[in-house]
């Protein structure tokens, strides 16, 4: 599959710029009922995120491509299929290449909606 189905990609979900910490991607964002959020990234063209960190947890799924998560200065590859569970605090960067689609599970949440703005 080369791309999210449409519903997933429905413009109510799509993440604004000013809540990703990587230029040029697409994310759409879910709610969870706890307060959780789940984002699903596409990102079309190799991208570095800038350096950050939470207040909750993350776990992030690589579904297709392959990505480098940077936590605290240690390299993790990752490729489709491959999972990585960051805890609340770590500082952290992300070295992705184009066509790469990841989804990532956010125990706070992490991102506003385009609308919302």
């Amino acid at each position: 599959m080369p791309d999210f189905p449409a519903f997933v990609r429905n413009p109510l979900n799509r993440i604004a710029r000013s809540s990703q910490f990587t230029d040029d991607i697409e994310g759409h964002v879910f709610d969870g009922a706890d307060g959780s959020q789940v984002a699903l990234w596409t990102c079309k063209a190799d991208r570095i995120s800038k350096e950050h960190s939470h207040d909750f947890d993350e776990y992030v799924l690589v579904i297709e491509g392959r990505c480098t998560a940077i936590l605290e200065g240690r390299r993790v590859e990752l490729a489709a299929g491959h999972e990585l569970h960051i805890p609340k605090g770590t500082r952290q960067s992300m070295e992705v290449v184009a066509g790469t689609r990841t989804m990532h599970v956010f125990g706070g949440k992490r991102a506003e909606r385009a609308n919302e703005r």
